[in-house]
């Protein structure tokens, strides 16, 4: 131990029930908080999901409010806030993956309302105690232990109807948050070892679901992968990746999972050069090259791997750059123009990173 770099680690409370069945317990978790009533957020995909736990519910449900939005636009926060109130709800239900959760953080930021979570995909930001809102086309975080969620109920039932392709973006953005942990400034030996597990998790289980789609074990594997990856997000710090896919998804509306699944490799491969040691772990998962390797993972479960598939333009990566540089996360390479430029316009070509 004499040996180690010294670390501080702050431990995030909160409760998880993970296993098949597991959100057959959500009214005694709503109990145990000592609620008597929660309202039950969901997107507008997941409304007739949303109605169905409600009504499962009875009384301790105050309603559904099924207007999540990718970015966690301010303006649906405001929408949400007034059906909150209207409802007489003492905390929230959130039913479903990112764009639901961070509605549910979202109101709790405001008015410290306790939140559950029922996860359905592999978002892991229901273990965070960040919020990533979205307000005059720039989104910003805001970290505080009043964000991060009570409980989560992790059910790999759930998760069978997933389709397939945001299965795989799904798991690719639990992967990225791992793989940023391994070099965040403020990494630990404790989170280090998650994120590898994380990933490897995640790496194992993605192809069963792209061959086999309702195979409860490879589905319950990509949970505790991506439960792994969401925690080593909410315990160190972001950096260039979560920088750039922030800009990309706030600035120019990019779907958030897909985004991170095509920057993941190029953003790997530009740190590996400056963290090759801490990113060797994962490297080793991927064949020794962790931007390539992830590059040709991505490609062999059908991920998208090219920002010109989701609609950005090549004339948006100068103002992406300018975005991206401007206020940069703290980084182990340097955050210049040129070398961001350079990253996006291959993320763009969907190439194969350096």
């Amino acid at each position: 131990m004499s040996d180690l770099t010294p670390f501080q680690f702050s431990i995030n409370p909160g409760r998880v029930v993970f296993g098949p069945g597991s959100s057959g317990q959500t009214a005694d978790e709503i109990r145990g908080l000592g609620l008597a009533r929660v309202l039950v957020l969901a997107t507008p995909f997941q409304k007739r999901q949303a109605e169905d736990l409600s009504a499962a519910l009875g009384p301790l449900s105050a309603g559904v409010f099924a207007e999540a939005a990718m970015h966690t636009p301010v303006d649906v926060t405001d929408r949400a806030m007034a059906a909150y109130e209207a409802s007489g709800a003492e905390g929230v239900l959130a039913l479903g993956g990112g764009s639901t959760i961070g509605l549910g953080k979202a109101i709790a930021h405001r008015n410290g309302a306790p939140q559950i979570v029922v996860a359905t995909t592999y978002a892991g930001s229901e273990v965070t105690p960040i919020l990533g809102q979205t307000e005059n086309g720039i989104k910003t975080t805001v970290r505080g232990p009043g964000i991060l969620p009570e409980v989560v109920i992790y059910d790999p039932d759930l998760t069978l109807g997933l389709p397939v392709a945001m299965s795989v973006a799904s798991g690719l953005n639990a992967m990225a948050h791992a793989v940023e942990g391994l070099y965040a400034q403020d990494r630990n030996p404790v989170s280090s070892l998650q994120a590898v597990e994380g990933i490897r998790a995640l790496r194992d289980a993605l192809p069963v679901i792209v061959q086999e789609p309702e195979d409860r074990g490879a589905r319950g594997e990509a949970l505790y992968g991506a439960w792994l990856c969401g925690t080593v997000l909410g315990t160190v710090g972001m950096s260039l990746h979560h920088k750039l896919c922030h800009v990309l998804g706030g600035s120019f509306d990019l779907p958030h999972a897909e985004t991170h699944a095509i920057m993941l490799p190029h953003t790997a491969a530009f740190n590996e050069v400056a963290a090759k040691e801490a990113l060797a772990p994962a490297a080793a998962l991927f064949g020794g090259s962790l931007g390539g390797g992830l590059h040709d993972f991505a490609g062999s479960i059908g991920a998208p791997q090219a920002l010109k598939d989701l609609g950005l333009e090549e004339a948006s990566l100068e103002r992406a750059t300018e975005i991206a540089t401007k206020n940069p996360y703290w980084n182990p390479r340097p955050v210049e123009a040129e070398g961001i430029r350079a990253l996006l316009q291959r993320a763009w070509e969907g190439s194969r990173p350096e």
